[in-house]
């Protein structure tokens, strides 16, 4: 099974409650807040608890099974896309898309700190309709 060995591969033990979370995450590329692949997973009868999930998808987040991408202050999201990419969000419908710029140049960043070194630069373009 493809979600089990996805956390087997990141050092996750692939118990019940990781794999119902990882299957509604994991099945596909996409973006889903805490709430709503719990609501998700009630959808579908299942009785997992709120904490169940967002300690999961902690655990996924630091194991480097899924990305979290901070909308703002208050939303965060669970990318289940992991290679480099940035992020269109379309600020009418909450939507969060992917995309993909290996060249694009992002020029002007900070000195960093001495001792560091860059890891990674996460980009959202918010947009919107020009109606």
């Amino acid at each position: 099974m493809k979600v089990e060995q996805t956390l087997l591969e990141h050092g996750v033990n692939p118990t019940p409650q990781r794999m119902e979370v990882g299957m509604v995450l994991l099945s596909r590329p996409r973006h889903m807040s805490a709430d709503q692949i719990l609501t998700t997973l009630r959808e579908t009868g299942n009785r997992i608890s709120k904490a169940t999930v967002y300690n999961t998808l902690n655990l996924f987040s630091r194991r480097g099974v899924v990305r979290e991408v901070a909308i703002d202050p208050t939303r965060l999201v669970y990318d289940s896309t992991l290679h480099p990419h940035h992020h269109f969000y379309n600020t009418d419908t909450n939507e969060l898309t992917d995309f993909d710029s290996p060249d694009l140049p992002i020029s002007g960043l900070p000195k960093l700190p001495e001792g560091m070194t860059l890891e990674s630069v996460d980009l959202i373009i918010r947009i919107r309709s020009d109606r």
